[in-house]
């Protein structure tokens, strides 16, 4: 399912038009987005959670050349499903 899809889904759900399922969507993804930028996780029970992990400084190899690259440490975005979630995939 794409983001249209989505969109479509929620809106037919909903009994909502596609521009205010858009927007919804567009709402729930910003708010996501700026709470894991301040750091702070993201619960939404029965879905699952996201968080924020930090990845530590490295040393890779460029795959070309083979030589020696420093890779800087980052923070990145982690999802853990939820047990309803989970449940229901399987």
């Amino acid at each position: 399912m794409n983001k249209t899809e989505l969109i479509d889904h929620v809106a037919k759900q909903a009994d909502i038009s596609k521009a205010a399922a858009g927007r919804a969507l567009e709402a729930i993804v910003g708010g996501i987005r700026l709470s894991l930028k301040k750091g702070a996780p993201v619960t939404l029970v029965g879905f699952g959670t996201f968080t924020i992990g930090k990845r530590a400084a490295r040393t890779g190899r460029n795959p070309r050349t083979g030589a020696s690259i420093k890779i800087k440490a980052a923070k990145i975005p982690k999802f853990r499903p939820g047990k309803a979630l989970k449940d229901a995939v399987n």
